[in-house]
């Protein structure tokens, strides 16, 4: 072989490489499937479980690795691995730990995908799934069998606000044995520090305050013990999720204002949420921070704020159809789900139909506070009560 190129393999193999030395603030995008080994030796030495070296693309470039590394921080964890979307985190986990004879408990107020996951598990996988009330506290001891695996918390309910006591919750599961995984979205790890009330996993999707923009799909596992992380790195090889470089760069764009964007959301919100509670067609204002929000103690007591969602039960005398009319008049804010965002959203749930023993009247609509000035938002809110008397 000459070490003249053919034109073809020219394009190919160059022998060009770009001087060292160059910085910048943003982290540098890495696309990559295939990952070049220096010699066959390198090859056989690498294993794709540590995260020293790089092995295949699905396994990480320093892109993902980079935000890996931060996402953990933020979490005051060790492990970090990402997934395509925050349900996907959520597979990952239950994949990782359950198996056909086991049991997993889930709150009343999950994620409605997550209870439609443990509906599937427990029709097509043989594991057990039972659903709690999401105030049970240290009484979930009772319900904690042998063959316990996993329990679920929610901290709030991203849809009906109750917080739980997530140490209560804790330590029970520890004293037989069960690991405790919170879905910690809401407070995107900034206002509840997971890990120090005991939790095990950590899960997030980054799809929300992280990313800010209602433009990526990604989740997070975080955990702080090794011998865990690894059983969640094996279910996320074995169900291949990858995520895009692209997308793990948007999210970490995102990351140096994330706080200052989720404290921006939660002074909205909180003056959104006082005025709705002054208004006469307004039953209940579901809001963590506000003292007759169900499980209020245990947010003060374990958190230190509260971001941008919160729901509201409309009077009992207004109809289903009432509530739809005043959400198509809104003009400010979006129909749509999701949160995090710079845009404000509203979505009324059939709360009654999601929830088993569900005691709250009238209708549920949740808010998502954006970062609009919150007076426009009120003002939005304002005229399209006005429809209800129509």
């Amino acid at each position: 072989m000459t070490d003249k190129k053919s034109f073809q393999t020219a394009l190919i193999h160059s022998d060009y490489a770009p001087p060292d030395g160059f910085a910048a603030f943003p982290a540098a995008i890495h696309h990559a499937s295939t990952v070049l080994f220096k010699n066959v030796a390198a090859m056989r030495s690498r294993n794709w479980q540590d995260k020293t070296a790089y092995t295949y693309g699905l396994h990480g470039t320093p892109t993902t690795f980079t935000l890996e590394a931060r996402l953990a921080q933020i979490e005051d964890g060790k492990h970090c691995l990402l997934a395509p979307s925050g349900l996907a985190a959520i597979a990952m986990i239950d994949f990782a730990l359950l198996k056909s004879g086991d049991d997993v408990l889930i709150p009343e107020n999950a994620y409605n995908p997550n209870r439609e996951l443990g509906n599937w598990l427990t029709r097509d996988f043989g594991i057990a799934v039972r659903f709690y009330d999401p105030l049970i506290g240290a009484g979930i001891a009772d319900l904690i069998r042998p063959n316990t695996r996993l329990i679920w918390t929610e901290a709030p309910g991203s849809v009906s606000m109750e917080v739980p006591d997530i140490p209560a919750i804790c330590r029970a599961a520890h004293d037989k044995g069960a690991l405790v995984a919170i879905d910690n979205t809401w407070s995107a790890g900034i206002a509840f520090r997971a890990f120090e009330h005991g939790v095990d996993i950590v899960m997030q999707a980054l799809t929300k305050y992280q990313s800010g923009g209602s433009d990526v799909l990604m989740g997070a596992v975080i955990t702080r013990d090794q011998a865990l992380n690894h059983r969640i790195e094996l279910a996320h090889m074995r169900l291949g999720f990858g995520v895009s470089v692209e997308d793990a760069y948007l999210v970490l764009r995102g990351l140096p204002t994330m706080k200052l964007r989720f404290d921006a959301h939660d002074a909205g919100a909180r003056k959104v949420a006082t005025w709705l509670k002054g208004r006469p067609e307004i039953a209940t204002v579901l809001h963590p921070a506000f003292p007759d929000c169900p499980g209020h103690d245990h947010w003060k007591r374990d958190f230190s704020g509260a971001g941008g969602l919160f729901s509201v039960l409309f009077g009992e005398r207004y109809s289903e159809a009432q509530t739809d009319r005043f959400i198509d008049h809104l003009k400010l804010f979006k129909i749509g789900f999701s949160w995090g965002g710079a845009n404000s959203l509203c979505v009324p749930y059939r709360i009654q139909a999601m929830r088993n023993g569900w005691s709250g009247q009238g209708q549920l609509v949740r808010f998502n506070i954006g970062l609009e000035d919150p007076l426009d938002l009120i003002g939005d809110i304002e005229q399209a009560l006005a429809v209800l008397q129509s």
